[in-house]
C-alpha cells in the first residue's frame, strides 16, 4: 500500500481511535503504545509477573486486527472467580512475557494471530515496566490511577526516569512522515509514552509533521478548565513541540494559541458527539501529511 509512514504514539482508547483513522491513508503505521497503567487488569498483571503494562497494547492489537472473531474473543473479560476483571488478551500477553518473550515479541505473535497487516507494527513503549509520576500543586504523586484521579498538574515523568526503548521504536520515529498524538486523557495517556526520554528525544529530531489530535472537551479531572493554548503549552513545557492542532468545530476553546503552531478546526466527531469519527478524523489527517 503506498502512502506516508505515520506513527501515533499514547494509549488507551484514543490511540485506538487514532489508529484506525490513519489506516485509512496510511503506507505503514506505527503504534507506539504507554505501558505504564496500574490499574484493573494491567495493575494486577504487572504485580504479579512485574512487566509492563499490557492493557492498551492489546487495545490497540485488536483495534487493527483482520480477524474480528479472535479481536472479540481477546477484547472478553471474565466475569466471574479469580480471572474476574482480566481482558483475555491481557491473559495472553501476560503468558507470552512469563514464558521468556519480551513484550515487544509477544505483541508481535499477537499481531500475526491477528492478521494484523504486516505495514502495521503495535509497539510497547519500553521494555520494561515503568510507573508514572506526577509533580502537581500540592506535591509528587505515584502511578496511572492517581495520577488521573489529582488536579494541578505541573508536570509528569516516569520511573525509571529513563527507560529501555525498543530500537523499533526509535526508527520508526525516526523514519516518520508524520507523527501522531492524542486523542485520549491527556497526561496519562498521550503523554504517557511521548515523555519516555528517548521518545521525546526522537521526537524532537524527527523531520516528521507532528499533529496533536485534542479532545472533544476537557471533562477528565487531570486537565479541568484547559483550552487548546494550555494543552499546547503543557505539550511545549514537556519538550514536545507540536506544528499542528487539529480541534472538533465548536469543541475546546481556543484560548492563548502559542505562536507556530497551526490550528485545523473540522467536523471529526460522531453525531452524538462523544467520541471521534475515525473516518472524519482520517479524512482530516491525511491532509496534514
Amino acid at each position: 500500500m503506498s502512502g506516508p509512514h505515520v506513527v501515533a504514539i499514547g494509549g488507551g482508547h484514543g490511540l485506538a481511535t487514532s489508529l484506525r483513522a490513519v489506516r485509512r491513508y496510511a503506507g505503514h503505521l506505527t503504534a507506539i503504545v504507554a505501558t505504564g497503567d496500574d490499574g484493573g487488569s494491567s495493575g494486577r498483571l504487572r504485580a504479579a509477573l512485574d512487566m509492563p503494562a499490557p492493557g492498551d497494547l492489546r487495545r490497540c492489537l485488536t483495534a487493527m486486527a483482520a480477524d474480528q472473531l479472535l479481536a472479540e474473543a481477546l477484547e472478553h473479560r471474565f466475569e466471574h472467580g479469580e480471572l474476574e476483571g482480566h481482558a483475555v488478551g491481557n491473559l495472553v500477553l501476560a503468558g507470552l512475557y512469563d514464558a521468556g518473550h519480551d513484550l515487544l515479541t509477544a505483541a508481535e505473535h499477537v499481531s500475526t494471530w491477528l492478521g494484523i497487516d504486516p505495514e502495521v507494527r503495535v509497539l510497547p513503549a519500553t521494555h520494561g515496566p515503568v510507573d508514572m509520576v506526577a509533580t502537581t500543586d500540592a506535591g509528587e504523586v505515584r502511578g496511572q490511577v492517581s495520577v488521573e484521579a489529582t488536579t494541578g498538574i505541573i508536570r509528569i515523568a516516569m520511573d525509571p526516569p529513563d527507560p529501555t526503548v525498543p530500537a523499533e521504536v526509535l526508527t520508526a520515529i525516526g523514519s516518520a512522515d508524520q507523527v501522531i498524538l492524542g486523542p485520549g486523557s491527556f497526561f496519562t495517556s498521550v503523554l504517557a509514552a511521548a515523555v519516555v526520554p528517548s521518545i521525546r528525544k526522537a521526537i524532537d529530531a524527527t523531520d516528521a509533521r507532528v499533529v496533536f489530535v485534542a479532545n472533544l472537551r476537557a471533562d477528565e479531572r487531570e486537565v479541568a478548565g484547559f483550552d487548546l493554548g494550555r494543552h499546547v503549552d503543557a505539550l511545549i513545557a514537556h519538550g514536545i513541540q507540536p506544528d499542528v492542532v487539529v480541534t472538533q468545530d465548536g469543541g475546546l476553546p481556543v484560548g492563548d494559541l502559542v505562536d507556530g503552531v497551526d490550528l485545523v478546526v473540522a467536523d471529526v466527531d460522531r453525531p452524538h458527539g462523544l467520541a471521534h469519527d475515525s473516518e472524519l478524523l482520517g479524512q482530516v489527517l491525511a491532509e496534514l501529511r
